[in-house]
């Protein structure tokens, strides 16, 4: 025993005490049903929070609902073991289990938070690292004393002291505010895509704006924690405004365009547009150009202001029926009233080719060669493409022409030759 005293006093501390013996194992005791607590909290509670999440806060694929379990386990754990920590004055000794116990259920609850968040894992651990040394230090009476010296390596500008305690702060601060934005946009969204008084198009836009609000909040929370006085963005305001005059005049007019866009409705995610040489179904409108994306499968982005300057072309705006004219010619010596049949028959019969409006045959002209018509059929999903449906009508024409001896005709020449005989002085 003399032994230990004497490794106490050489490194600077106190000689525990038969008491602080005493509320040490106290506080394993109170270590161990806090701990137990949060294990029974975390398996009952946890799967029905986690079905709870899902349906009602955040969608199936979301990082936090698979996470649920083990952040009730450790997160009631911790809260457990803060209210043991502060509700009496443990001696040091007594401090040491505590604070392991609370430092390391407190770590790991930030650490699946964030990684819930999508927040990247060397990130996670490392915040979680300062959460476990602070908590266990302030357990054990040391947290000034690191502080102190945290905050002794640094420098002042002005009135502000920047030192590795200040650097630490910020640093925490902004990783939480960028989960509180994460989590903020994810509960938004989700409760917007499930409310049935908005159309989609609707609520792509309020997505937006509400993302841009939780933004814009978390920028002037960040300010107030960091003690940053909001005067002093008077020249960054003035400066920002002459950046947008100048350089940011496109990023801002597409931003505003695409608002424009989505409030009122002339154009939807879905539509299928044609845009200069650009034609395709539209899949996404951003803050910056809208994503069209062809039947060849490219991805056409187009700036939003485009849209709103150019004429565009949209199929689906009122009506997503899309009329498609197929040129078909016979010959002038078929029986012009079967070929007009068939064409009816192999519009008919194709399967994209909707039964109302039911498809129709119109005599357009007589041609050089050809009894020129035109088969007018009309489909509901043109994003699948138009081409297709033309090269299955005439398809199924071909044979039933050959079938009844329709001639398809083709450009003809006669040449007629006249041979002239002249006879020369000579002959």
């Amino acid at each position: 025993m003399n032994e230990i005293a004497r490794w106490f006093l050489r490194n600077g501390m106190h000689v525990p005490t038969q008491q602080d013996l005493i509320e040490t194992a106290v506080a394993g005791i109170f270590v161990l049903i806090a701990l137990a607590i949060g294990v029974v909290v975390g398996r009952n509670a946890g799967p029905r929070l986690e079905e709870w999440w899902k349906n009602h806060v955040a969608s199936h694929g979301e990082g936090l609902g698979p996470r649920m379990s083990a952040m009730m386990r450790h997160g009631t754990a911790a809260i457990l073991l803060g209210i043991v920590v502060s509700a009496y004055a443990w001696p040091p000794v007594a401090g040491i289990p505590i604070g392991l116990a609370l430092g390391a259920a407190a770590a790991l609850f930030v650490q699946q938070v964030l990684r819930g968040l999508g927040i990247a894992r060397w990130i996670s651990w490392i915040v979680a690292t300062i959460v476990f040394i602070a908590l266990f230090s302030r357990a054990v009476g040391g947290l000034d004393a690191i502080s102190n010296t945290l905050d002794l390596v640094g420098f002042n500008v002005g009135r502000r002291r920047f030192s590795l305690l200040a650097m630490i702060q910020y640093s925490i601060i902004g990783v939480a505010l960028l989960a509180i934005v994460r989590l903020a946009n994810r509960v938004v969204t989700h409760s917007i895509s499930r409310s049935k008084s908005f159309d989609p198009t609707q609520k792509l836009l309020a997505q937006k704006l509400a993302s841009i609000a939780v933004i814009i909040a978390a920028f002037f929370i960040g300010i107030d924690m960091l003690g940053i006085d909001l005067t002093a963005f008077a020249v960054f305001g003035g400066a920002l405004g002459l950046a947008v005059g100048f350089g940011l005049q496109k990023t801002v007019g597409n931003l505003i365009a695409g608002i424009i866009l989505l409030m009122d409705r002339s154009i939807k995610p879905g539509d299928v547009i044609v845009v200069g040489d650009s034609f395709g179904w539209v899949n996404k409108i951003g803050v910056r150009a809208v994503s069209v994306v062809t039947r060849d499968g490219k991805e056409h982005l187009i700036p939003n202001e485009n849209l709103m300057t150019q004429e565009v072309e949209n199929w689906s705006y009122s009506d997503r029926n899309v009329r498609v004219r197929i040129p078909v010619g016979v010959s002038y010596d078929c029986d012009l009233k079967l070929a007009q049949e068939l064409m009816l028959k192999a519009a008919s019969d194709s399967p994209r080719v909707l039964d109302s409006p039911k498809p129709n045959v119109w005599l357009s002209g007589y041609g050089d060669s050809s009894v020129d018509h035109e088969i007018l059929a009309w489909i509901s999903d043109p994003e699948s493409g138009v081409g297709n449906v033309k090269s299955d009508v005439l398809n199924r024409l071909w044979w039933m022409f050959k079938e009844n001896g329709i001639e398809i005709p083709f450009p003809q020449r006669d040449l007629h030759i006249r041979s002239s005989f002249s006879t020369s002085r000579g002959d």
